[in-house]
């Protein structure tokens, strides 16, 4: 009986294996909200690291977060780093492109808890007399991550952060 119940687990265990294999090696997150802002107010809160702390979501899950500056003051080559807790992990991010006040791009590098290497696109496109942000992240997953994403749906996971600081951006960006 134990043998049969030993295999069981074994077969079980190499399927769920195998469909995290068939799964998509890459991600996306994405969401949007309307600001009554201008881009051009809105867009140094974005292409200015040091403004990151006035709405991101993460800087709040760490009050000891350890935070670098360095390259460009905004825009494209500012570079941010950042070592937390286990809620915030440890990483860094650049600005690769900036086209103000319309487009903002970094390529956002996790080193832990796991090492991912991400794109990150922020874009501001006016709509009357608000401004719709969209907020995405891509990326490849990792054969782990993939196995991970049976049970925990990254767009869960990360979309509510990507709400909570897009509802934190329009609080800044309004007053």
């Amino acid at each position: 009986m134990l043998k049969i119940i030993l295999i069981v687990v074994v077969v079980l265990i190499a399927a769920l294996l195998a469909y995290a294999a068939t799964r998509s090696s890459d991600f996306r997150v994405q969401r949007r909200a309307s600001i009554k802002a201008s881009p051009e107010k809105i867009f140094p809160l974005i292409a200015d690291f040091h403004n990151w702390t006035s709405w991101s979501p993460w800087e709040k899950k760490d009050p000891a977060l350890k935070r670098t500056f360095s390259g460009a003051a905004s825009g494209k080559g500012a570079v941010y780093a950042w070592e937390g807790n286990r809620d915030v992990g440890s990483g860094r991010m650049e600005i690769t492109e900036a086209s103000s006040p319309s487009k903002v791009k970094i390529q956002l590098d996790f080193i832990k808890p796991f090492e991912g290497h991400n794109v990150v696109d922020f874009t501001l496109q006016p709509v009357g007399g608000e401004t719709t942000v969209t907020w995405d992240m891509a990326g490849p997953l990792a054969y782990v991550m993939r196995v991970f994403g049976i049970f925990f749906s990254m767009d869960k996971m990360i979309g509510k952060d990507f709400e909570t600081g897009l509802a934190n951006l329009k609080a800044v960006a309004e007053t």
